[in-house]
């Protein structure tokens, strides 16, 4: 079973990076999208599209993984989103954005981002689920096994 049910290592993952305008709120955003990603999921399940997500920047740092400093909050704090999308080719992709029903919500998405809009495909690399509680256990033990006999 894969991480994302339906999409294996061959697929491909999109990211926009959306930044707000002033003036503008994450509600604004919410809504724009959900009829953006709706359109892509009628339209675009059979020719492509495995599924998505979209994230909004906490504002949380995680001083214990971030060698940069020790920041506080992120400034951009409910005003930095990414949408992420899996696909089972760029091509697909690519053919969902020339879509006549997707154009006219893909603007009104668009007319939120203060950062314009740069969409990157990326392959992927690695992609996990946590262990079960047994499969935990059984990984803990084969390490401190293997670590005693070496």
């Amino acid at each position: 079973m894969s991480f994302i049910p339906g999409f294996d290592a061959d697929g491909v993952v999109t990211i926009n990076r959306v930044i707000l305008k002033p003036g503008f709120s994450v509600e604004d955003l919410e809504e724009r999208v959900a009829l953006l990603c709706e359109n892509v999921k009628t339209y675009h399940s059979e020719t492509g599209f495995i599924g998505g997500m979209v994230v909004m920047n906490s504002g949380q740092v995680s001083n214990e993984g971030s060698t940069i400093g020790q920041a506080v909050e992120s400034p951009l704090k409910d005003r930095e989103a990414l949408i992420i999308t899996f696909w089972r080719s760029f091509e697909d992709h690519e053919a969902s954005h020339r879509s006549e029903t997707f154009q006219p919500l893909f603007k009104r998405v668009l007319e939120l981002c203060e950062n314009g809009n740069e969409e990157i495909a990326y392959r992927l690399l690695w992609a996990g689920k946590a262990y079960s509680p047994e499969e935990a256990r059984a990984a803990r033990e084969a390490k401190e096994r293997y670590r005693k006999a070496a």
